[in-house]
């Protein structure tokens, strides 16, 4: 809990917090410039526009999640405390989810409006966002344990994280669609799956990382 609080807290007052949050709304307010003012065409793919957006802002702040901890040698202090590696994978998971996750939602909202979206389409993008977000974190958080150490790890998660991220997007995208319960499900599954193996491989990565 006090890593967890830790972690968030710096998110927030470090200002790495609101990044997402600028970069989404920076998207939203030049993508029109760059498709021109067809306000269809802009209904019609906003949604897959803030899911991209939603995609590289999640991966902002991944060169900070596990190495300035791991070379000040927190990590090997907490362990030595008694703390499994994959109890502080599951805090670094949340801490990094609520330092992106929930804003992003509240930024979707008036991206939302510079997008031409419409209330029912905003509504799927919101459940959308609040079942993907997650995965997004844990994925971030799986390729930064794997790569901690390595030179340019941060830019490296990166690419790494990008392919494996496209079932998300399209599962992200496919849930805009009136009648997309179907994608929703895969979306929501996907999700789960993701969150769940992240702790399990995160904490495994850290460990042989010591070794």
């Amino acid at each position: 809990m006090i890593l967890l609080m830790r972690d968030t807290g710096f998110a927030y007052r470090s200002g790495g917090a609101w990044l997402p949050v600028a970069f989404l709304l920076l998207v939203a307010t030049l993508f029109p410039f760059a498709v021109g003012p067809d306000a269809a065409l802009l209904a019609r793919t906003g949604g897959g526009v803030v899911w991209i957006a939603a995609l590289l802002a999640a991966l902002l702040p991944v060169d900070r999640l596990i190495l300035p901890d791991r070379d000040s040698g927190l990590l090997d202090q907490l362990v030595l405390r008694g703390l499994a590696d994959e109890v502080i994978a599951i805090a670094k998971l949340l801490a990094h989810w609520l330092s992106f996750g929930p804003p992003l939602m509240l930024a979707a909202l008036p991206a939302a409006a510079l997008l031409n979206m419409e209330g029912s389409t905003l509504l799927r993008l919101e459940i959308g966002l609040a079942l993907g977000t997650p995965a997004l974190a844990a994925l971030g958080l799986m390729v930064c344990a794997l790569t901690a150490g390595l030179r340019s790890s941060g830019a490296l998660a990166g690419l790494l994280a990008l392919p494996l991220a496209v079932p998300l997007l399209i599962f992200g995208a496919g849930s805009l669609e009136a009648g997309s319960g179907a994608a929703i499900k895969f979306l929501a599954a996907t999700s789960l799956l993701l969150v769940g193996m992240a702790p399990i491989a995160a904490g495994a990565a850290l460990r042989a990382s010591r070794e």
